[in-house]
């Protein structure tokens, strides 16, 4: 996979990834991710930890020309459909607890008793894009679903937040801690009695619903039925913008090959694999099979597969619903095949390690 002399070269690459279970996580943590550029002389910055708030920023609005990002999938849609020139080359689906949780004494033990009652929605007042506004209304709305009950059966109590999930580098937000926990204001609204239940998900939500002594109302982050799953972090989408898509299409081809080499790393190593993850999120490993299963380890591939693109497009229309985008677009044409189809070509006789949509 070299690139021909005739071809833009840039200096930089720019990346970023979320924290949570991700392939590209385990590739840049164990180098391999800037091994593979450097042998087309080409760096690799991290968006993330960048000291330019600016740049930082491309983490979720992926302004960034020569970028690629790995993660929850709101922000990149949300970009897309501001007209953000990005293209999508790759989805993981890695399931993870999803829960609708209220402390005990409340009166809640089924979802059909969530009628009536006030649901937190967080809502981050400074930030372009609320995700997770969205995806406490998705949890909500998938909980709900399962008792033939809808948004409007609950009473959303909406919980502004003024500080930004883009903390300044300088200004560590509590304790030296890089990042504040980001259920902090709902936990804070539940205790005090403000509301009745919350949404919590992934490996940090759990360690949050035991710290309370939570009651389960819900739980349906294994659901057999995919669409109940589907969230920010299901499936997470692996984007590069237009200028590394259209110029450089033999880079994305050598990103995909790299976060691939990651998912079979994954496989083969359960135990290490977890170590990895649970460093990624700033979490136990306890927590992380607790969220996300004994199976971790088998779920960290890559793919386009319809039933994949399926579920960004079901998720694609529920922000639209609930008006977390300004416009619709065509899910085809942000999916671009090409790269991971030129993967395979060059690598047929490896095992294709697609992600699976159902348990």
């Amino acid at each position: 996979m070299t690139s021909s002399s005739s071809a833009t070269s840039p200096n930089v690459l720019w990346y970023t990834r979320c924290p949570v279970p991700s392939p590209l996580g385990i590739a840049a943590r164990k180098g391999w991710l800037a091994e593979t550029f450097a042998e087309e002389g080409i760096a690799i910055e991290s968006i993330i930890d960048s000291k330019d708030r600016s740049i930082r920023e491309s983490h979720f609005d992926h302004h960034l020309a020569w970028s690629f990002r790995h993660g929850g999938n709101i922000p990149p849609i949300w970009a897309r459909a501001n007209g953000r020139a990005t293209r999508l080359v790759a989805i993981t689906w890695t399931d993870e607890f999803q829960a609708i949780v209220t402390l005990p004494g409340r009166g809640i033990g089924s979802i059909e008793q969530l009628a009536g009652r006030r649901f937190a929605v967080p809502r981050r007042v400074n930030d372009l894009i609320d995700f997770h506004r969205a995806t406490a209304l998705k949890g909500a709305v998938s909980a709900l679903s399962l008792a033939g009950l809808t948004a409007g059966d609950v009473t959303l109590v909406e919980l502004p937040i003024e500080e930004s999930v883009i903390l300044a580098q300088s200004e560590p937000s509590l304790f030296g801690l890089r990042r504040r926990h980001p259920y902090f204001r709902e936990v804070e609204a539940l205790v005090r009695g403000e509301v009745d239940a919350i949404f919590l998900k992934g490996a940090e939500g759990l360690v949050v619903a035991n710290l309370i002594g939570a009651q389960i109302v819900s739980e349906f982050g294994h659901h057999p039925d995919p669409k109940i799953r589907i969230n920010n972090g299901t499936p997470r989408v692996l984007t590069v913008d237009d200028a590394l898509s259209r110029q450089r299409p033999d880079l994305v081809v050598r990103l995909l090959s790299v976060v691939e080499r990651a998912g079979r790393w994954a496989e083969a190593n359960p135990d290490e694999t977890v170590r990895f993850v649970a460093r990624e999120i700033a979490t136990s490993e306890e927590a992380v099979l607790a969220s996300n299963g004994p199976e971790v380890h088998r779920h960290l591939g890559i793919g386009l597969d319809a039933p994949l693109i399926e579920a960004i497009g079901h998720f694609k229309d529920f922000l639209l619903q609930w008006g977390f985008l300004p416009d619709d677009f065509d899910l085809d044409t942000w999916v671009d095949r090409g790269p991971l189809r030129a993967l395979r070509a060059a690598h047929s006789q490896i095992p294709e390690a697609t992600p699976a949509v159902a348990a």
